[in-house]
């Protein structure tokens, strides 16, 4: 048997339930499709794949866009640049 050891993960419990599904559905166990992820780290020397950033979304990308005209306008006061 290999030398394994137990960890720990905490995840938001509807992130478990959903990967539990599409791995499951891959023919994978959640701490299988964890070690492939580790053991790809490790091969390539970083995340295995692309970590996309909702910033850089074209949704938000466009809306920076269009803030930036209307500043370069003059139609916004720097308050109002600020959005929840």
């Amino acid at each position: 048997m290999a030398n394994t050891i137990d960890v720990t993960l905490t995840l938001d419990k509807k992130v478990k339930e959903n990967a539990q599904i599409l791995f499951e559905d891959l023919g994978l166990s959640l701490s299988t499709a964890f070690t492939v992820f580790c053991k790809q780290a490790l091969i390539q020397g970083k995340i295995p794949f692309e970590i996309v950033d909702p910033f850089y979304g074209e949704r938000n990308q466009e809306h920076l866009r269009k803030v930036l005209e209307a500043v370069e306008r003059g139609e916004f006061a720097e308050h109002e640049l600020i959005e929840d």
